[in-house]
């Protein structure tokens, strides 16, 4: 799998992590787990193949907005496109794994959803296996892909992981999900503060959450209430433990767990500084001096 640069990925269990830090990474990807790599094109990859694995594309979602009345621009479909294009270039991967929710709207498959779906599967199509996993939101996906030679399936297993959608749970172990569209919010010191998607990875359990590919999902906040944790694996889960790694445009970002989070006076420095960083290049260098030697900024 191509990567940044030449050096080993770090591991989660290497002193490169701060608990209590927020740590930018220097690399784009990270393996969290032997052959199991997070990046921040908001994909999984799987060195089998290797396998591109994303979720929650969400596509016909301005259309199904519209019916209640909200107009948003139709940049869903073409967005996905350009970051897909890109990951396909990156990461040459043998297969892409969809993980669910690839289209919207529950109720029907339009027109337009169907042909968006086709295009982005078409678009796959060229350089890789397409593997379709039926979410909460396919209804009828089946009958839009079926004179693909694809076939919507509920899971896939690859490398001794099970792939699936995650808003049914299978109780199999270890699991790679979607569904639940993870972020965090981080309080800023006189209000406001950031959100970042996040992929969320509970070691001990063997479950990992990856963020949404929509750009319209600006995801579900975790907080310590299993009231607003939607996937069953994850909250069978001590989620409260659970590794977080931001997704940035920067870089990966550790944010340690969702308990060490709740800690915000810790890190109102940092969540400030941070504020400067994901706004773009300002703040950069005046973010070094708060972070260990060893953690860099792209």
């Amino acid at each position: 799998m191509q990567t940044d640069r030449d050096e080993p990925l770090p591991r989660s269990g290497d002193p490169f992590f701060y608990p209590y830090r927020f740590a930018v990474f220097s690399m784009r990807s990270l393996e969290i787990r032997p052959g199991v790599h997070i990046t921040n094109d908001k994909c999984l990859i799987l060195d089998e193949g290797p396998t591109v694995v994303i979720g929650d594309l969400h596509l016909g979602y301005e259309r199904a907005l519209e019916q209640d009345g909200l107009y948003l621009p139709r940049i869903n479909t073409g967005s996905i496109r350009d970051s897909l294009n890109d990951i396909l270039s990156k990461y040459e991967p043998e297969r892409v794994v969809l993980l669910g929710d690839i289209k919207h709207d529950f109720k029907r498959a339009g027109r337009e959803e169907s042909s968006q779906v086709r295009s982005i599967i078409d678009l796959i199509s060229e350089d890789a296996q397409v593997v379709v996993v039926r979410g909460n939101h396919d209804n009828y996906i089946q009958n839009i892909i079926s004179d693909m030679g694809i076939m919507a399936v509920d899971h896939v297993d690859i490398m001794g992981y099970r792939l699936e959608h995650g808003h049914e749970d299978s109780g199999v172990r270890p699991v790679i999900i979607g569904h639940e569209h993870p972020s965090v919010r981080i309080p800023g010191e006189v209000g406001g503060g950031m959100k970042i998607q996040c992929f969320v990875h509970a070691e001990k359990e063997g479950v990992i959450v990856i963020p949404p590919f929509s750009p319209f999902s600006a995801g579900n906040d975790l907080v310590i209430d299993d009231q607003c944790v939607m996937a069953p694996a994850l909250r069978s889960c001590d989620y409260a433990d659970a590794r977080l790694y931001g997704v940035t445009d920067m870089g990966l970002m550790d944010l340690g767990t969702l308990k060490s989070l709740s800690d915000v006076k810790v890190r109102l420095e940092y969540t400030s500084n941070m504020s400067l960083l994901a706004s773009g290049s300002a703040g950069c260098e005046h973010l070094r001096s708060f972070l260990p030697s060893h953690c860099r900024i792209l």
